[in-house]
C-alpha cells in the first residue's frame, strides 16, 4: 500500500509511535556517519554538502514517481503556489543548515560548532509554542534540558570560550536555528505529503540554494578518483536519501519538538563512529555525556504524547 500522509502527533493524546521512534533514532545514527564521510571526502565541506543533495535527486524523484504510479495511490501532490513555496522553504532552511554548519567550522572548533548546533531542540520547542500554539509537559522540558546538558558534557572537553571564536560560534548558533526551522517545516508538510514527495522537492531546492554557496567557496567541485565519487555517492544515498528520509518519515508520526531531541543521537553516533573508524579516543566525559543524552531522549519521550 502507498504511504499516506498522517498528521503529526501532538504532546497530548496518543503515545509516541514505536516504529517512528525507531526510524528517528536510526536516521540520527545514519547521520552520524556524515562527518566521517566529509572527513574522507576529496572535496571541501561545502562542495560535499552540495553533492550530498545533488546526487540524491535522481533516486528521490524516481521514488516519488514510482509511488505516484502505484495502483490505488490516494496521497496528494503539490498543486498550489503555497504548496511549492513551503516545500521550497524546507529546502532553503536545510541549505542554510548545511552552509552555516560548514562555515562555522572554518571560524571555530568542531566542538563549539557541534554543541551550538545541537541547541536546535530549544529553537524547535520555542517555535512550536510561538507559531503553532503547542504546549509541553514538564517531563518533556526536563528531557530537553537533560539531553542538552549531556551534549555539553560530550563536547565539553574540547569546548573553548573566547573572542577569537565569537564569529564562528555565532554561525554555529545560526546553524541550530536553521535546522530547527527545517524540522518545524517538515513537521507541517508531513500532514499533507508523503516522505518521497517532501524529500524530492525539498532536496531539489536545497541543491539550487547550495550551488552558488559552493561556487563562492572556491573549493574544488570535481572529485579526481573513484574513491572520491564513492564518498560523494555515500553522502547522497546513505546519509541524505536514507538517513534524512527516515527522519522525514518519523516526523509524520512524532511531535516535531520531541523529534529534534531524538536527533541529538547523531552526536552520540558521530563520537562512537569516530572512535571505531578513525581511532579517535573517547574519555570518561564522552561516555557520561552520551549516556546523559540518551537519558534525556527517554525522558522527553515519556513526556511526549
Amino acid at each position: 500500500m502507498p504511504e499516506r500522509p498522517e498528521r503529526a502527533a501532538t504532546t497530548t493524546g496518543h503515545p509516541v509511535h514505536g516504529a517512528a521512534f525507531a526510524a528517528l533514532i536510526l536516521g540520527a545514527v545514519v547521520l552520524g556517519f556524515s562527518p566521517i564521510l566529509v572527513r574522507l571526502s576529496e572535496l571541501g565541506p561545502t562542495a560535499s554538502a552540495f553533492y550530498r543533495v545533488l546526487l540524491a535527486i535522481p533516486v528521490l524523484w524516481l521514488w516519488m514517481v514510482v509511488e505516484n504510479r502505484q495502483p490505488g495511490a490516494t496521497h496528494r501532490n503539490p498543486e498550489t503556489r503555497r504548496d511549492y513555496g513551503i516545500l521550497a522553504l524546507a529546502g532553503f532552511f536545510f541549505a542554510g543548515d548545511l552552509a552555516f554548519w560548514h562555515w562555522s567550522l572554518q571560524f571555530t572548533s568542531v566542538a563549539n560548532a557541534t554543541l551550538l548546533a545541537t541547541l536546535s531542540p530549544i529553537h524547535v520547542t520555542l517555535g512550536a509554542f510561538l507559531f503553532f500554539g503547542q504546549r509541553f509537559s514538564k517531563t518533556f522540558l526536563l528531557g530537553v534540558a537533560v539531553a542538552i546538558a549531556g551534549s555539553a558534557v560530550l563536547m565539553g572537553g574540547s569546548f573553548t570560550v573566547g573572542p577569537e571564536n565569537l564569529f564562528g560560534d555565532s554561525l554555529g548558533f545560526v546553524t541550530g536555528m536553521f535546522f530547527g526551522a527545517y524540522i518545524l517545516t517538515i513537521g507541517q508538510l508531513r500532514s499533507k505529503f508523503t516522505t518521497a514527495t517532501i524529500m524530492a522537492w525539498s532536496t531539489l531546492t536545497t541543491a539550487v540554494f547550495l550551488l552558488p554557496v559552493a561556487l563562492i567557496s572556491g573549493e574544488a567541485m570535481i572529485a579526481t578518483t573513484a574513491q572520491g565519487w564513492a564518498v560523494a555517492l555515500a553522502l547522497a544515498l546513505i546519509i541524505h536519501a536514507g538517513g534524512q528520509g527516515m527522519i522525514a518519515y518519523a516526523l509524520a508520526h512524532l511531535p516535531t519538538a520531541f523529534s529534534s531531541v531524538g536527533l541529538m543521537m547523531e552526536a552520540v553516533a558521530a563520537a562512537a563512529l569516530a572512535w571505531i573508524i578513525l581511532d579517535e579516543t573517547l574519555g570518561s566525559a564522552q561516555y557520561v555525556g552520551a549516556g546523559v543524552i540518551m537519558m534525556g531522549i527517554l525522558i522527553a519521550r515519556k513526556g511526549s504524547r
